[in-house]
């Protein structure tokens, strides 16, 4: 029984130990708590004091900055000095949604537009043909009505 009495006592004063270290920190938190508040200046910015040593503590009043400096400097931004004299408006104006669709097609379109002169070019050909044979008729017909009137 002794053994667990010893073990029991022992126990009981790490216990205390434990407490002790824990109350000691505890105090050493709340001390340094209290010199770090009193290392903090106290700042009046609103309040004017009676007393002289708060009067020194007192924040001197902030002067607005000037709205007509405020507007130039703006205004100055806004209208900034031209870098280049010409402008190319071709290069500036946005390109069509199109634009690259036209240029894949353009060899395809060459090849038809060839083909589509050749093909006006021949029913030219054709009609003239066809009107020479009709002015040939039309001269013959007319000789017939000649000889036929002298």
């Amino acid at each position: 029984m002794e053994k667990n009495v010893g073990s029991l006592q022992e126990q009981a004063l790490k216990r205390k130990e434990r407490l002790k270290a824990l109350r000691d920190k505890k105090v050493h938190v709340i001390s340094l708590s209290s010199l770090y508040s009193a290392l903090r200046e106290l700042k009046l910015r609103n309040y004017t004091p009676e007393d002289e040593e708060l009067k020194e503590r007192q924040v001197p009043k902030a002067k607005p900055a000037s709205v007509e400096d405020k507007v130039k400097d703006q205004l100055e931004a806004v209208n900034p000095e031209p870098i280049i004299e010409e402008v190319d408006l071709a290069n500036l104006a946005p390109r069509k949604p199109d634009w690259d669709l036209k240029r894949d097609v353009a060899k395809k379109l060459e090849k038809l537009e060839r083909r589509t002169q050749r093909a006006i070019a021949e029913l030219i050909r054709d009609r003239l043909r066809g009107s020479e044979e009709e002015l040939a008729g039309a001269v013959g017909a007319v000789g017939v009505e000649q000889g036929d009137s002298e």
